[in-house]
C-alpha cells in the first residue's frame, strides 16, 4: 500500500510542476510576448504581398533559459539573437511555422489563458493563421480581410494606420490564387 501512495504522490508532483511551468510560460508570455502578422511586400508573388504569422517572447542574454524552457514546452520554433551585428545582447524564441502554430502555439494558449490585453491579440492572431490554414489569404478579398483584422492587433495607432492603407492600396487585384488541402 505503501509504495502505490508513493507512485500516486510523484505522479502528483510532476503533474502540479508540469501545471506551475505552464502558468510560468503563459505568464512570461503576456509580459514579454507577442503575437504579431508582418506583411512583406513581394512583387513575384500573384498578390504582391507576403503575410508572415509570427509568435515571439524575448529576454535579456542572462535569462534566456526561459526561452529554452519554452521552446522545449511548445515543442517547436528556435531561439536567436533579437539584433543582429548589435551590443544589444537581447534573445528572441520564435515561431513562424504555419503548421507549429496551428498545432503547438495556438492549443497551448487556447488551454493556458492569457490574462492581459495580449488575450485579445492572441484571438486575432489564430483567426488570422486559421483563414490562412483555410487559404483565405490566396485571393485579394481575404488578403484585404486578414490585413484588417492584422492591423487590430497590438494597440493599432495613427503610423499603423497609415501603413495598413498603404498595403491595401498596393494590393493586387486577383482571383483566388490556388487551392491548398484542408
Amino acid at each position: 500500500m505503501q509504495q502505490r501512495e508513493n507512485l500516486t504522490s510523484a505522479d502528483n508532483q510532476q503533474e502540479r510542476s508540469k501545471e506551475y511551468i505552464r502558468g510560468y510560460v503563459t505568464g512570461l508570455v503576456d509580459s514579454e510576448g507577442s503575437f504579431h502578422v508582418a506583411f512583406q511586400m513581394r512583387p513575384d508573388l500573384p498578390l504582391g504581398v507576403s503575410i508572415i504569422p509570427e509568435f515571439h517572447v524575448s529576454q535579456n542574454e542572462e535569462s534566456m533559459i526561459v526561452l529554452e524552457l519554452t521552446k522545449k514546452l511548445l515543442g517547436c520554433g528556435y531561439i536567436k539573437p533579437n539584433h543582429r551585428n548589435s551590443k544589444d545582447r537581447t534573445f528572441v524564441y520564435v515561431v513562424r511555422d504555419r503548421i507549429d502554430l496551428m498545432t503547438k502555439v495556438i492549443p497551448f494558449f487556447e488551454i493556458n489563458t492569457l490574462q492581459t490585453s495580449k488575450k485579445n491579440d492572441f484571438a486575432l492572431f489564430a483567426q488570422i493563421v486559421r483563414f490562412m490554414q483555410l487559404g483565405v489569404h490566396r485571393n485579394s478579398q481575404g488578403v484585404k480581410e486578414i490585413i484588417r483584422l492584422a492591423y487590430q492587433m497590438n494597440g493599432g495607432g495613427s503610423r499603423r494606420i497609415r501603413t495598413e492603407r498603404m498595403l491595401l492600396s498596393s494590393l493586387k487585384s486577383s482571383e483566388t490564387i490556388r487551392k491548398t488541402p484542408l
